[in-house]
């Protein structure tokens, strides 16, 4: 189901019509619109004579068809279109004038009855209003924000991963504790016949390491599938059945081995950094060393940001209090979205999204208050220094600023790309707000601790 948006408007186009509110509470409020025969006549009277000019109904000749009969047919159909439009223009009239921040939409009251005969006419409307609110961004208690380091046994072992990567393959007799092996998973029972690669050290425990040492190409090892690989999710690729509802958690499996390779590391020298990062750019193990520690703080900055924005959202929801008009919400979530929802399922529907109305309106405090709105030329020079990031990246470290700019207009004629860069720069501007003014603790942490203390793992 497409969950409803709650954040408030603000409307502000023209004046309105005859409109006036009646305020329940802080929260809700009814709109009472009164709509006169003057004010639809004149349209349904212009409209129903076009009708007339292009009538074409059996005896009659275009054009002179009888008024009476076009108003008897057409009539009542086109009087209801005609006041449907302008209790529209009264609603965000009178919103837009009043600058009413609502959540949700206008609700007709269930209640009312329409009597289309009459010539005048009243709608009641309830509004579910905005809460006032303040948002305290020193809270007594500071948030950790995480420097994470890498630490050289993290970097030794990526120099290691990226020497086997670009290493030689080399045949070998037997399996042995370095070895790559080649060979399929069969399990007849449930139709499992997959041809995969791993390495030993990929292999979880002695006894199941045991069972491959010695292997020969040719062999056929009998397996069982619990506890056989050591990293999540790795068992279900090996055996091809990541998409599948096949369970596969404790199972007996055949291994065919076919091939059994180790691989020799890459000597480091020139040509190896070279492949790495482009002619000159590292020239040592030491360069090597700080290119890789300075890529890796980048993507743990990028994680640590991620966290930060999580616990102070957190924080903020948690100590910023106010009200919602929660029957009124209730009401709106059971009507907004593409199936209509019971009051029950509504209720449910409301308790998982209030969480993320409250920091929506938050959020948009924040934004209003501290004049963080995106403008267009911010967003246009934003995804120009992205185009030109993503041309450096394949080789194309000159382009023009008419090639650029090209780029850029495609991007901003398509809504999608323009929703999506705007929320990535939003979401870029508050978090660095935020870290200029929250209450915040720096906390220097290796990646090991950090996953520990931020995630619990």
């Amino acid at each position: 189901m497409r969950r409803p948006t709650f954040a408030a408007r603000n409307f502000q186009e023209e004046p309105t019509m005859n409109v006036t509110r009646t305020d329940q509470d802080k929260l809700n409020a009814t709109l009472t619109i009164h709509i006169d025969k003057a004010d639809y006549q004149p349209t349904v009277d212009k409209t129903l004579a076009d009708y007339k000019k292009n009538a074409n109904i059996p005896g009659f000749r275009k054009g002179m068809v009888p008024m009476g009969m076009i108003k008897k047919q057409y009539g009542m159909g086109v009087m209801a279109e005609e006041v449907n439009k302008l209790i529209q223009k009264a609603l965000n009239d009178y919103l837009s004038e009043n600058k009413i921040d609502i959540l949700g939409q206008p609700l007709p009251d269930a209640d009312q009855e329409i009597d289309w005969n009459a010539d005048d006419f009243k709608f009641d409307f309830q509004l579910g209003l905005a809460p006032e609110f303040d948002v305290k961004l020193k809270s007594k208690k500071a948030i950790d924000h995480y420097v994470v380091e890498p630490s050289d046994e993290m970097i030794e072992d990526q120099i290691k991963n990226i020497r086997s990567q670009y290493g030689s393959i080399v045949s070998q007799d037997k399996v042995e504790e370095n070895s790559e092996i080649t060979g399929r998973f069969v399990n007849e029972e449930l139709e499992i016949d997959n041809r995969t690669t791993f390495k030993m050290d990929e292999i979880k425990g002695k006894t199941n390491a045991k069972k491959f040492l010695g292997a020969t190409a040719g062999s056929i090892l009998e397996l069982k599938s619990k506890n056989l690989f050591e990293a999540d999710g790795a068992l279900e690729r090996h055996l091809g059945v990541v998409d599948s509802d096949k369970d596969v958690s404790a199972v007996a499996l055949q291994f065919y081995v076919d091939e059994i390779n180790t691989r020799e590391l890459a000597t480091m020298d020139q040509a190896f950094f070279d492949k790495l990062f482009g002619e000159g750019v590292v020239t040592s193990e030491d360069e090597l060393k700080a290119r890789l520690k300075e890529d890796a703080t980048k993507q743990f900055s990028q994680q640590s940001d991620q966290k930060l924005l999580n616990d102070v959202t957190e924080r903020l929801i948690e100590e910023t209090k106010f009200d919602l008009p929660e029957e009124f919400l209730t009401k709106w979530i059971a009507q907004a979205g593409e199936k209509e929802l019971n009051e029950e399922e509504a209720k449910a529907e409301f308790e998982r999204s209030e969480k993320g109305l409250r920091y929506q309106l938050i959020e948009n405090k924040l934004i209003t208050d501290n004049k963080l709105q995106l403008e267009f030329e911010e967003l246009k020079n934003y995804a120009s220094t992205l185009i030109r990031q993503q041309m450096a990246q394949y080789g194309n470290t000159d382009a023009t600023d008419q090639e650029v700019d090209k780029v850029v207009l495609r991007i901003m004629s398509n809504q999608d790309e323009v929703k999506r860069l705007s929320e990535q720069l939003q979401n870029e501007k508050m978090l660095n707000f935020l870290k200029e003014n929250a209450n915040l603790k720096e906390k220097k942490v290796s990646y090991e601790d950090f996953i520990k203390e931020a995630y619990g793992a």
